[in-house]
């Protein structure tokens, strides 16, 4: 008898989201799928708009990226004013979207996750949270609490406050660091060094106990996509794109950001509000790609930076005989080795003076009617698409976050764990195999308020029906 399992909302994410999981007769996975269930327009009301004020409007998209958004946008407007903004600036930015990263992926790692990794698929889900993690391990979640803050302080010392600084703006920043904000960071940085260290530690700790979900989670082949630098070199802020293919073969590279149209394709689906972008020579759903910090790792030569380096190479070590990690499940370690490169990268910028130069802005009128500008944002490629009229204002905005370039993957994601866990448990819904679904989700830690472009609270709420309507089991939270 056919039978559907709804998980609505999915919990321990940014934003709101179902699944949904159909069974055949036989009890069987024959379809599950990741709908986005919030919509919110950003693309459209901001036309009309002066191109000037886009990277403050843009970061409002979301309160725990905006920095991404904030930098995206305003090398577009760069691109509108045609000009090359100051060394001193393009450092600066660089480093704040260090700094994204940082306070990022430790909310990802720490808040989001580590209640899984650490308490188990399986524990209590009353206590399967950050408060039951500090419960289990206050060090370790003092610790990322505060390797967070430090990342916000980050932006906070460059763009005056941690949330939607009004700091990038078209032709360069506002402002440089002072010697106080310096020596700030210079005291903290040990101790985030420290905290990234013990964390990748205690994940390769882990691993021998998620086994199965390693080889479950998202493990399937598809093109990597992301900004790498000069000679390939891991990138997150400029660049040029590179797709790689699940055995490391370089598909496609060199390839100009403004040129996205060429190569990337945008489908919908009636059944959710985020896109379903795709690699466009392969077309739909075969050109499935993955963006993000498990992305970056797999695309680039190397890091450029000692520790993260010598941690690579073990992260290549996980699937022997090619260089490409396919499974999602490792989304989590390539977190943690971004924060060793973005904490590395940030004390070299300390002792570089351009990050204390007064010379940060490029001056220009308008030069261009369309800016196109992509960055690496902590969930992966970020473009921003500016068409502008001669006095500036906004005629149309296409904005490709990194969450919709990961939808084809996570809505795989939810399938092959669905299709492995939900049979051997008949017709009853375990509350394990309910939260490995939703923690294939998490591993990408999407954020849908960027994707959709939510209001309202919503239960969560677990219903099993079989093809007649009739309810046979319920589960609410």
């Amino acid at each position: 008898m056919a039978q559907q399992i709804v998980i609505d909302p999915v919990t321990r994410i940014e934003g709101h989201a179902k699944i949904t999981i159909t069974l055949d007769d036989g009890g069987h996975v024959s379809d599950a799928r990741f709908h986005v269930t919030e919509f919110r327009g950003f693309e459209k009301f901001c036309e009309g708009r002066p191109f000037r004020e886009m990277p403050g409007i843009t970061a409002r998209i979301c309160g725990i990226c905006p920095v991404s958004h904030l930098l995206a946008s305003a090398k577009a407007g760069d691109k509108i004013l045609a000009v090359t903004i100051p060394p001193a600036a393009s450092k600066l930015r660089r480093m704040m979207n260090l700094g994204q990263i940082i306070q990022s992926h430790a909310l990802s790692f720490f808040h989001l996750s580590a209640p899984d990794l650490i308490l188990g698929m399986d524990s209590d889900p009353a206590k399967r949270n950050v408060f039951g993690l500090i419960a289990a391990d206050a060090e370790l979640a003092r610790r990322g609490i505060r390797l967070r803050q430090f990342g916000q302080e980050i932006i906070e010392h460059l763009g005056g406050k941690k949330i939607h600084p009004s700091w990038s703006d078209p032709g360069g920043v506002r402002n440089s660091l002072s010697n106080e904000s310096i020596e700030a960071i210079k005291k903290k940085l040990p101790e985030a060094k420290e905290t990234a260290r013990i964390a990748v530690d205690v994940y390769k700790k882990l691993m021998d106990n998620f086994k199965s979900e390693a080889h479950i989670f998202g493990n399937f082949p598809s093109l990597f996509m992301g900004l790498v630098g000069e000679d390939g070199k891991w990138e997150h802020y400029d660049g040029t794109i590179r797709f790689v293919d699940s055995m490391g073969n370089i598909i496609a590279d060199g390839l100009n950001p403004a040129d996205y149209k060429q190569y990337i394709g945008e489908a919908v689906e009636s059944w959710s509000y985020l896109k379903f972008p795709y690699y466009l020579p392969m077309g739909y759903p075969g050109g499935i790609y993955r963006v993000g910090p498990l992305a970056r790792l797999n695309i680039c030569s190397e890091i450029g930076t000692p520790e993260a380096d010598k941690e690579l190479k073990e992260f290549r070590a996980l699937e022997s005989g090619v260089r490409s990690v396919s499974s999602s499940f490792h989304y989590h370690y390539a977190r943690l080795i971004e924060i060793i490169a973005a904490l590395e990268k940030i004390e070299e910028y300390l002792s570089d003076p351009d990050i204390s130069s007064k010379r940060l802005k490029a001056k220009a009128g308008i030069n261009s009617l369309e800016g196109i500008a992509a960055s690496e944002a902590p969930r992966g490629t970020l473009f921003h698409d500016y068409k502008v009229d001669d006095a500036g204002l906004i005629q149309k905005v296409n904005l490709i976050i990194a969450t919709g370039q990961n939808n084809l993957a996570m809505n795989r994601t939810i399938e092959q764990i669905a299709r492995h866990f939900i049979h051997s448990h008949g017709p009853k819904i375990a509350e394990g195999m309910l939260n490995r679904v939703e923690a294939g989700i998490r591993a990408y830690d999407p954020c849908l308020s960027c994707s959709t472009h939510a209001f309202g609270k919503m239960p969560m709420e677990i219903a099993l029906i079989d093809k007649s309507g009739n309810l046979i089991d319920r589960k609410s939270r």
